[in-house]
């Protein structure tokens, strides 16, 4: 008597990232290391330029504020790029769907960053009377641009994380929630104690590690083909 075996389902099997998806990855993974060269330059540079007082994004004002203005633009591109990226790394994945809208939002916010400057203030450039001074239409819109991309970013590394988590990689899954939970509580220390050096500093320190980190998935998901 011939014994039958019911046969086992098929697997879907998810298509390899395209090309397409490697390059935008490729040239998204840029956005970081732009950023991070650019604003340390400037803040070793520009005459004035306290980091322990002053936001990068006082950069954009004086002479010279035309550099920190083509950062934002060029690295908010990037961002959108590598949100891109992302999206086609992640398709059909846990965090598909939200974790590069969540990029994307975080790059369109640079680049608003950029068109709307931000107020001289802590007497940054040279001149500007101490203190956090008087607050402009296009620096309100600044600080509102800032705080939507912040929110978005921070949305971005907790659902990276819940990916990571259901692909095995615990030690991602960490990185990005803690990178997400500082990256938030400096900005909420940055929002009520601007000008203090220990508030400062930190937002520095969680702005650079915000860019490492999606400098780091970008560069991961390209690798691992996600």
């Amino acid at each position: 008597m011939t014994q039958t075996h019911a046969a086992a389902p098929a697997q879907a099997v998810r298509p390899a990232p395209s090309n397409g998806t490697h390059v935008l990855l490729r040239y998204g993974a840029l956005a970081g290391p732009l950023y991070i060269a650019v604003a340390t330059a400037q803040a070793v540079l520009r005459e004035g330029f306290d980091i322990r007082r002053h936001a990068v994004s006082l950069l954009s004002n004086g002479d010279l504020g035309w550099i920190q203005i083509t950062n934002f633009l060029l690295t908010g591109v990037l961002t959108i790029v590598a949100a891109a990226g992302v999206r086609g790394a992640l398709r059909g994945r846990p965090g598909g769907t939200w974790a590069p809208r969540l990029i994307a939002l975080y790059g369109v916010s640079l680049i608003g960053a950029a068109v709307f400057r931000a107020d001289p203030s802590f007497g940054f450039p040279a001149g500007t009377p101490a203190g956090p001074g008087p607050v402009s239409w296009h620096g309100l819109l600044h600080l509102l641009c800032g705080s939507i991309g912040f929110a978005g970013f921070v949305a971005a590394c907790l659902v990276i994380a819940r990916y990571f988590g259901r692909t095995g990689r615990r030690g991602w899954a960490v990185s990005s929630r803690v990178t997400g939970i500082f990256f938030l509580a400096a900005f909420i220390g940055i929002a009520s104690g601007a000008g203090k050096a220990p508030i400062n500093i930190a937002f520095t320190v969680a702005i650079g590690l915000g860019w490492i980190w999606l400098t780091a998935v970008t560069v991961l998901l390209r690798r691992a083909g996600a």
